[in-house]
């Protein structure tokens, strides 16, 4: 028997695969209609959300929090990094579809 990944496992492999070099294996997490909302910003597909992301400096995430939510779920992260206001505190609501990441939403905390 296989055993089925949780969504909560898809988000622990989330943040293992952002702060890895291998962006290759990061994006093939993504359905190829994933919609990722970060700093005010849509971004539609995967063409898009690999533009997004190729423009992201980068971070080290310390995952504080993972809890469910009605549509997927939650982490709180503490995001560190060579950006204005580092370290910010974070939410990042996933919607799940299967394996794969259908919607990210990153919105600050508080």
């Amino acid at each position: 028997m296989v055993a089925m990944t949780t969504t909560q496992d898809l988000v622990t492999r989330y943040f293992v695969l952002a702060a890895a070099e291998d962006l290759e294996a990061y994006f093939a997490q993504f359905a190829d209609d994933a919609v990722v909302e970060d700093e005010g910003h849509v971004h539609r597909g995967i063409g898009a959300v690999r533009a997004w992301r190729t423009s992201v400096p980068p971070v080290t995430y310390d995952v504080r929090d993972v809890e469910p939510t009605a549509d997927g779920h939650r982490a709180l992260v503490v995001i560190s990094g060579d950006f204005p206001g580092s370290p910010v505190t974070l939410a990042f609501a996933f919607g799940h579809d299967g394996e794969r990441i259908r919607t990210l939403t990153i919105r600050p905390v508080g």
